[in-house]
């Protein structure tokens, strides 16, 4: 047109401003510290930005964000005919697993942390703190849970003295549940609660130093609740267990813990009247 040579122009690229990206990853970084770039993807969607993961993944290794790699585990050998046949969720309050998490404080005493996972939403249902904790405390924790949250149909459990008491046993008989006790030495078959409990150690206790236990469940409270309305998780597609635009309540908590706002799942009407039942068999529990 001109007449130069059509092989003499060339496009010249705009380089864009990725500042202010740079600084959303820095601050999500800061504020979620075990977050890979995958969930830091999605925390930037719910912000309203418009990135994809590959240049999301190019900022985080310039910035130099990158987690340290994990060892893989070596795989423990075992008989295939030492595993039951698992119990898979298909609705909410299905299945619940519980299990225990021990750490100690900075003075070098032990406490546990009861953990409560709904296996198919993957809500937290709770995480208590103790110094001790017996049946009656797992029975203590449970009560506000089951009033709350309706009844499950099953809990799943490992074998441990606690949930194989003969308190804890019978009082499920009572309100209705039936036990899954997993097969010893086998805590694959409690998968989804023991994946919780190696994030609450990798993201709370393996960067916190507790020097109480009510210190201790306060920050955990705080986690568990971005736990189940902020973090993204794979399974569900990489959205919350419990969005934040469910309808909320403070949650009923016990002795020597902290109140917890948690999202409330509908209840149907039968789970309505299941719950009228189960406070009838709580109340003549704690007589």
């Amino acid at each position: 047109m001109i007449g130069l040579a059509r092989s003499s122009l060339q496009y010249q690229p705009t380089q864009r401003d990725d500042d202010a990206l740079r600084l959303a990853l820095i601050r999500l970084a800061k504020q979620y510290g075990r977050y890979g770039y995958r969930k830091i993807t999605e925390l930037l969607h719910m912000e309203g930005w418009r990135v994809n993961h590959k240049k999301v993944e190019r900022l985080w290794r310039e910035e130099g964000l990158q987690l340290p790699q994990r060892h893989k585990k070596r795989k423990r050998l075992y008989h295939k005919g030492s595993s039951i046949i698992r119990l898979r969720p298909t609705h909410p309050n299905h299945v619940w697993a519980i299990d225990f998490v021990h750490d100690k404080l900075s003075n070098g005493r032990s406490y546990k942390m009861l953990t409560v996972l709904d296996e198919f939403t993957r809500q937290a249902l709770a995480v208590v703190v103790r110094t001790k904790m017996g049946a009656d405390e797992v029975l203590e924790a449970l009560y506000p849970l089951l009033l709350r949250h309706g009844s499950p149909e099953y809990i799943r459990s490992d074998n441990g003295p606690e949930f194989a008491a003969e308190a804890m046993q019978g009082w499920l008989r009572r309100v209705g549940i039936k036990p899954i006790r997993i097969y010893p030495g086998s805590p694959w078959e409690n998968g989804y609660n023991e994946r919780f409990n190696g994030t609450l150690r990798r993201e709370v206790l393996n960067a916190e130093w507790f020097t109480t236990t009510k210190q201790a469940q306060i920050v955990i409270n705080h986690w568990l609740r971005q736990y189940n309305h902020t973090c993204p998780h794979q399974a569900l597609n990489m959205r919350p267990p419990v969005p934040e635009t469910i309808l909320e309540k403070p949650l009923i908590s016990g002795p020597d813990t902290t109140s917890v706002s948690m999202a409330v799942p509908f209840m149907n009407p039968v789970s309505s009247v299941r719950c009228l039942h189960l406070l009838i068999f709580l109340t003549l529990s704690v007589r």
